[in-house]
Parts: structure tokens; C-alpha cells; sequence
């Protein structure tokens, strides 16, 4: 191995030569920990055995710290095995995990014994961390949720295991050119992941198309078609200074040996040769593939029935192999062993694909089978957006998973049977609140009503959204099962969104409250609102909070080459790119801003708040007015950063490819978060927990958890504006009776865009969507002209605020002192007592 290393551009010797080489999977003391990174480095190699470079040094401290945690993980696992606890199984399309070596290290508590060690190798632990690649396995709040919410069950000694996809290429990696965003593959598996460990054992058949035959006793079974293999990949979850270390199983899809036709092969027919390795290989490629057309449709379909079979078998598997030695298990006793959480309508198939198992493979009849299901399965929704709650044509329903549509028949059949025997009144709704819509231009599964009518429970992502849903959506289901709705407000992870991501503001934390206790009984930071006016903290949370901005302003010139102020007010906004998100509302804001900078003297531009606007997040590929606004944004930011006239006090920049990583230095280093969603569009939100958490202030509407986080840090460190939920339905009337008056201040910013001020781009169809009073895409349906006066009269305030430092920091203070309800940890505690029916379960 060499013996120098470049830490920081400066070449260092190496220390490694005098560190033995040597096996010490569950070391503690950081000389033993580097003898085992050595031993990983030189006994599980994966690179030319003379490099050692920062590279190298991750893929065997990682390994190094994986013995550790296969130590916990198995531990863990024999200890459920042998008590045989109810256990829950969380089924989601999406986990965005992040980076998992800061938070094993973390939650491990060897941090500082993993830093020594690393430094004796010559190599910085923050060099080294930053070798590695966000897991590719999620898209927005549905995924980084799952993730908060696995890393709570672990931590809180909770039976429960995460079951998703491993998505090779990920959703996208985003590119910022002067076309506006780019996609590319995420190149996350390139190499490999340390992190996972692949289960050759746990294959599961998973079959596609066939039909169904009817046995000479009555009974049905699925056959046909095509079958594919799937192959668990564990991903271990370590709790927050505890032993118990659950699981995150993906499932890979393959074709088997067999499936491999070596006669056409030799023939010359490559591609038919090998045509089902072909399609098991398209299953786990992408997240959320293109559905344009219909391959695509089907395509997505069979990821999620992939994920449902693959969990049930392997859940049902693992029920009968926990029998204490009494033989065969009673089916009735599944409830009450088994919790399955469906994270949103993605994994809905887990209902019709469990009857199936049961009547079909176990044996069980119709009454008895709906008996276990309905017991078993419950359903977090996350959208009232029409278009988000899923319909699958009951063509392609048929075609893929004939015996399914089948018990989706029968399911629809029997409800609408109970509702015409117990509730005459509701008859005339049967259309609405059926599952099958038998719509003869475009008959569709209404998985959503689906998930209603079969879950046990039904709940709501935030306290405004869950009335939303029990008032709107899911009324006449309230009215049949008025026990079946409630809500869980969301919650995030204190550990990944504190203690690790901002260690400066984490030590001041404890230091004031006197304790760390706090990191897994996140309460207690209202202790910290006695504290609010006092001098030396303010000083020293002033002091955190720049060191953070600093790293923010070095990380913003690494990815996009612009040099910002730190001094300015770091203002965010990082989420999907969405119209109802209304990034739409922020950029035009910033365009007025800049036009009055503009117009102003020299003296008077010396007397406004400096501020850095910055914007980030994914489009997704073929939602053509979301990447318009990412073209915007960064043409505003192109005008705007090279103005010398205005850009020592506006600086506007598109942070390109955000994901977990990025949060983790933006949000601790921002001061203003914006989270400006129409009102009653947003089920609930979670960066809003994360900024507020960190002492950013918010501007927003009350819409999601906006509303809670306003009561929680007190309304004067709150920056509202906007219309409310219960007010945007009678607006959009008003719009489309011609009632809407716009602000000349809004015209003004949107005349500036059109006049070519940033660019020949033509933005005409994404401001066209701003214009007229009805019509598909026209007519303001996310009402940014009316929300934009209050926007900008609230952004004034923000300014003033802004200036009088003390205030700005006590409210800082105060906004962090507020958050102790948004803890995952809290959410999760809920959902183990309310919904699943399950205890702690720690390894002793």
C-alpha cells in the first residue's frame, strides 16, 4: 500500500504501515478498528491490492463497520425468532435512505473511535464519507418518510422490518445545463454497496399473465404465464444506542438458468435467447418508470405486484417457521402476528395477492381468508390530488393478474352487497365508493377505495390533511366505518436531522438543556425556550448556525461554481418540483425582487436585506411545466448572479440533484425555508420539520403540517400568508366567473419574463397556465396570482426581521424549542399502539 495520502490538497504520511493487519469484527478501541479496516482492505478486496485511497478506505471502513452490525442484525433476529412478537411490515415503493456509514457510525456510537482509526490510516473520516453514494431507492417525502420511520422502529426496539424494491438506476440523477434539467441513470450500484447482504436463500417465484383453472373440487388456481425469481437483498437498520439492528429486505427480480435458451442461443437469437432474463432485469431498473404508453403501465404494474408477492411469501414464510414446536399454526392467529403497513396505494396488491395465498396456496375459504386479511392490512394515505390516487385499467388488470382481478371482483361484489343490505341511504353513491369503476370508455381499479374497503385502518399523513380526507375524500366510507379513520401525523428522524447533520448546534443543545436526551426524546428541546433571550446562547446558536452556512457556501461553489454571501439570508426551497409546490410563486417572487433592486439607487440598495434565494429538486422526466420551472429558475439565476448592480444583494441558484446528502448541508445551513404549497394540497410535508428543527424559520401557508408546526413554535415565529383550505374552492369559482383581480405587482413579474429579460427561452405555455379563467392547464389552478400579494407583502417582514439580529435568533431559538412533536420516534410510537397492535421487543 502507499505510504502518503492527500488530506486537503496536502500530502501527509501514512501512519498504516505501523498498524497490524488483523480480524477484529466488533472492535471498540480505534487501533483495533484500523487493524480490521486494514483487514477488509487486504482480505476482502475489491480494488488492486496497492491502492489505498480515499475510495478504498470507504468500501473497508464500511465493510469494518458491517461486522458490527451483522453481529446486532443476527442477534436481533434469533431473539424475534425466539419470542415471536407480532411484527410489523412496512411495503414501500420508495426508501430514500441517504448515506448509511455517519449514521451507523452514528447511531452505533463510534463515531470519534471510527474518526481516530481512519486518521491512523492516514484518511479524514469527513473525506471518507463523502466517497459514498445516496442508495438510489427514492424519490421525495413518501421515501425519506419510510427511512425516518425505519430508523424509529429500530431505535424505539421495535419488531419491524422495511420491504421495497432495489432499483438499480434509481429514478434519476439530475444535470443542470443551459437546456434546464437533464436526466441520467443513478450510478449508485456501479460498483456495489457495502451495505447489503444478499440472501440466496430467500428466493420467491413471482408469476406474470396465465389465467386460472378450476379444479375438480371448486377451488382456482393461477397458472401459466411467466415466472420470474425473487432474490431479498438485506440492508441493515441500527437503533440509536441500542442492540437492536432490523432490517430494510429489497428484492432483486431474476430469471433462472433454465430460462436461458442455449438452443436459440447457438442458433444466432440472442435476444429471444435470453428474453425473460430481459424482462426481470426491466422490473428493478428504474423507480417510477415513464407510463406514457402502455408497456410502461404494465411495467410499473408488475414492480409493484413484484414487491407485494415477494413480502407476503416471505412474511407468511417466516410466520410458520416462528411456531413454538406445536405443529401447523392456526391462519386466525396471522393478525396477530403480523402488522403489514401499505405506504400509500403503490402496494395495494398485498390485498388481493394475500387472499390468494390464503385461499389458493393455503387452502382457506373466502369468509375465513377476508377474516385474516382485513385484520392484517392497513393503509396510510399521502395525497388528495386526484391524479396521484391511483385507477389501473381493468384491461391491463386482467391481462397481467387475471385471478387477482378476480378477487378484486368479488371484493367489489360483496361490498356492494353489504351497502345496499345495511345502507339503503348510500345507494345512489354505489358509483362514487365502489372499487370497480365500470366507466364503459375507460373501465379502472380505484385502488385507493380498494385500500379503504379492505384495511382495518386508514390514515392521514397530518391533522389538517386527515380532516380533509375523513370531511372530502373518504366521507360516506366515515359514515360506514366511522372507527376506521385517523391520523399519525408525520414525524423525521432527530439523529440524521440534529445530532448528525449539525454537530455544532447538537453540542450547544445539550450544553443548555443538560442532557442528551433529547436526541431520542425530542420534547425536551422546549427546555431550551428559558433560554431564548439569554445573551451568551444567542451568541453561540449565532456562531453554529454560521459555521453551517460556511459549509453551505463551500458546497455551493463545489457543485455549481457560484460564490456566495454567507452574510446574506440563506433563503430555501428544496422539494419535488411540483406545480401545487409552487416554486412557480418563489421564482416569480424573486423576479420582482430583482426588477425593484434594479430600480433603486445605489444608497437605496445599501439599505435592503442581502438575500441568497436557492432552489432545488428533481421534475420528474415527462412533467413538461415542472422542468420548465427548473429552466427558469436557473435563467433567472444566470441573469441575476452576473448583474454587478444587484448581485451583492441577490443571488438566485438552482441546486442541481438533490437528494439526501444535499439535505444534510442545506438544511442546516438555511435560515428561511419556503414551503408555499396551495392550501390543502400538501398531505402533510416533512422537510418543514427538518428546517424548523435546525432554527430555520418557515414561510408558508397553512396547509400539511405547516398548521401543527405553526401552533408548536408559536405563531410571531411563523411566516404566514395565502388563502386557507376551506377558502380555495370558492377562489377557484371566483376565477372562473371572471372575479379575480390581479395584483399589479404580479403582472409586473410576469411581464419582466416575457420581455426576454432572462433569456430567448419561450415561458409563454408555463405562464400561460397562469392566465384565463378556465380551461385544461389555463385559469391559475394553483392560485399563485392570488397568493402573490400577501407572498411578497409577508417577504417584506421577513426582511425587516431579518435585521434586527437578536430577534432573529430568538425566534431561531424558538422555532427549535417548538419541534419536539415532529420526532419520528413519536409517530412511530403511535402507529405500534394505535394501528399495529405491537410492543418493544429489545435485544437483551
Amino acid at each position: 500500500m502507499e505510504t502518503t495520502t492527500k488530506v486537503n490538497g496536502v500530502a501527509k504520511p501514512k501512519t498504516s504501515e505501523k498498524i497490524p493487519v488483523a480480524a477484529h469484527p466488533l472492535a471498540e478501541d480505534p487501533t483495533d478498528i484500523a487493524s480490521n479496516i486494514k483487514y477488509h482492505a487486504q482480505y476482502s478486496p475489491h480494488f488492486s491490492p496497492v491502492k489505498f485511497e480515499p475510495e478504498q478506505a470507504y468500501y473497508a471502513a464500511a465493510e469494518s463497520v458491517r461486522d458490527r452490525l451483522i453481529q446486532q442484525w443476527n442477534e436481533t433476529y434469533l431473539h424475534y425468532h425466539k419470542v415471536d412478537p407480532k411484527q410489523t411490515y412496512y411495503l414501500s415503493m420508495e426508501f430514500l435512505q441517504g448515506r448509511a456509514l455517519t449514521n451507523a457510525i452514528g447511531n452505533l456510537d463510534i463515531q470519534d473511535a471510527y474518526a481516530s482509526a481512519l486518521n491512523k490510516l492516514g484518511h479524514e473520516l469527513e473525506e471518507i464519507t463523502e466517497q459514498e453514494k445516496d442508495m438510489a431507492l427514492g424519490n421525495g417525502g413518501l421515501g425519506r418518510l419510510a427511512s425516518c420511520f425505519l430508523d424509529s422502529m429500530a431505535t424505539l426496539n421495535l419488531p419491524a422490518w422495511g420491504y421495497g424494491l432495489r432499483y438499480r438506476y434509481g429514478l434519476f440523477k439530475q444535470r443542470i445545463s443551459k437546456a434546464g434539467q437533464e436526466e441520467m441513470a443513478e450510478d449508485w450500484l456501479e460498483k456495489f454497496s457495502p451495505w447489503e447482504v444478499v440472501r440466496h436463500d430467500v428466493v420467491f417465484p413471482v408469476r406474470f399473465f396465465g389465467h386460472v383453472e378450476v379444479l375438480p373440487t371448486g377451488s382456482r388456481k393461477w397458472v401459466g404465464g411467466e415466472v420470474l425469481q425473487a432474490l431479498a437483498y438485506d440492508i441493515p437498520i441500527p437503533g440509536y444506542k441500542t442492540k437492536n439492528t432490523n432490517s430494510l429486505r429489497l428484492w432483486e427480480a431474476k430469471a433462472s438458468a433454465q430460462d436461458f435458451n442455449l438452443f436459440q442461443f447457438n442458433d444466432g437469437q440472442y435476444q429471444s435467447a435470453a428474453e425473460l432474463h430481459a424482462r426481470a432485469s426491466q422490473i428493478c431498473a428504474v423507480l417510477y418508470p415513464g407510463d406514457a404508453t402502455e408497456e410502461g403501465k404494465l411495467l410499473r404494474l408488475k414492480q409493484q405486484f413484484f414487491l407485494c408477492s415477494a413480502s407476503l411469501q416471505d412474511i407468511i414464510a417466516r410466520f410458520k417457521e416462528r411456531k413454538d414446536g406445536t405443529g401447523v399454526r392456526a391462519w386466525s392467529e396471522f393478525p396477530t402476528k403480523v402488522a403489514v403497513q401499505l405506504n400509500d396505494t403503490h402496494p395495494t396488491l398485498a390485498i388481493p395477492e394475500l387472499m390468494r395465498l390464503l385461499m389458493d396456496e393455503e387452502g382457506l375459504g373466502w369468509d375465513d381468508a377476508w377474516d385474516v386479511t382485513s385484520k392484517t392490512i392497513a393503509y396510510t394515505n399521502h395525497t388528495v390530488l386526484p391524479e396521484a390516487l391511483e385507477k389501473w385499467s381493468q384491461v391491463v388488470m386482467s391481462k397481467l393478474l387475471p385471478r387477482h382481478m378476480e378477487i378484486i371482483e368479488e371484493i367489489d361484489k360483496r361490498f356492494i352487497a353489504i351497502i345496499k343490505s345495511t345502507r339503503p341511504d348510500l345507494e345512489s353513491k354505489i358509483n362514487d365508493i365502489c372499487i370497480l369503476d365500470h366507466n364503459p370508455n375507460k373501465p379502472v381499479v380505484r385502488m385507493a377505495n380498494l385500500c379503504v374497503v379492505s384495511g382495518h385502518t386508514v390514515n392521514g399523513v397530518a391533522q389538517l390533511h386527515s380532516d380533509i380526507l375523513k370531511a372530502e375524500l373518504f366521507a360516506d366510507y366515515v359514515s360506514i366505518w366511522p372507527t376506521k379513520f385517523q391520523n399519525k401525523t408525520n414525524g423525521i428522524t432527530p439523529r440524521r436531522w440534529l445530532k448528525f447533520c449539525s454537530p455544532e448546534l447538537s453540542l450547544i443543545i445539550t450544553k443548555w438543556l443538560k442532557t442528551d436526551k433529547w436526541v431520542t426524546n425530542l420534547d425536551l428541546l422546549v427546555g431550551l425556550r428559558e433560554f431564548a433571550d439569554n445573551p451568551e446562547l444567542q451568541a453561540e446558536w449565532d456562531s453554529a448556525k454560521m459555521a453551517n452556512k460556511q459549509r453551505l457556501v463551500q458546497y455551493i461553489s463545489r457543485v455549481t461554481g457560484e460564490s456566495i454571501d454567507p452574510n446574506s439570508l440563506f433563503d430555501i426551497q428544496v422539494k419535488r418540483i411540483h406545480e401545487y409546490k409552487r416554486q412557480l410563486l418563489n421564482i416569480l417572487g424573486a423576479v420582482y425582487r430583482y426588477k425593484k433592486l434594479k430600480e433603486m439607487s445605489p444608497e437605496e440598495r445599501k439599505t435592503t436585506t442581502p438575500r441568497t434565494i436557492m432552489i432545488g429538486g428533481k421534475a420528474f422526466a415527462t412533467y413538461t411545466n415542472a422542468k420548465r420551472i427548473v429552466k427558469l429558475v436557473s435563467d433567472v439565476g444566470a441573469v441575476v448572479n452576473t448583474d454587478p448592480e444587484v448581485n451583492d444583494y441577490l443571488k438566485v441558484v438552482f441546486v442541481p440533484n438533490y437528494n439526501v446528502s444535499v439535505a444534510e448541508v442545506l438544511i442546516p445551513g438555511s435560515e428561511l425555508s419556503q414551503h408555499i404549497s396551495t392550501a390543502g394540497m400538501e398531505a402533510s410535508g416533512t422537510s418543514n420539520m427538518k428546517f424548523a428543527l435546525n432554527g430555520c424559520l418557515i414561510i408558508g401557508t397553512l396547509d400539511g403540517a405547516n398548521v401543527e408546526i405553526r401552533e408548536e413554535v408559536g405563531e410571531d415565529n411563523f411566516f404566514l400568508f395565502g388563502a386557507t383550505a376551506d377558502q380555495v374552492p370558492q377562489l377557484r369559482k371566483d376565477r372562473e366567473n371572471g372575479l379575480f383581480k390581479p395584483d399589479p405587482r404580479y403582472e409586473e413579474a410576469k411581464q419582466f419574463i416575457r420581455s426576454k429579460a432572462f433569456g430567448s427561452y419561450d415561458y409563454e405555455p408555463l405562464l400561460d397556465s397562469l392566465e384565463g379563467n378556465s380551461g385544461y392547464g389555463r385559469g391559475d389552478y394553483f392560485l399563485v396570482g392570488q397568493d402573490f400579494p400577501t407572498y411578497i407583502d409577508t417577504q417584506a417582514k421577513v426582511d425587516e426581521a431579518y435585521k434586527d439580529r437578536k430577534r432573529w435568533i430568538k425566534m431561531s431559538i424558538l422555532s427549535t424549542a417548538g419541534s419536539g412533536k415532529f420526532s419520528s420516534d413519536r409517530t412511530i410510537s403511535q402507529y405500534a399502539k394505535e394501528i399495529w397492535n405491537i410492543e418493544e421487543c429489545p435485544v437483551p
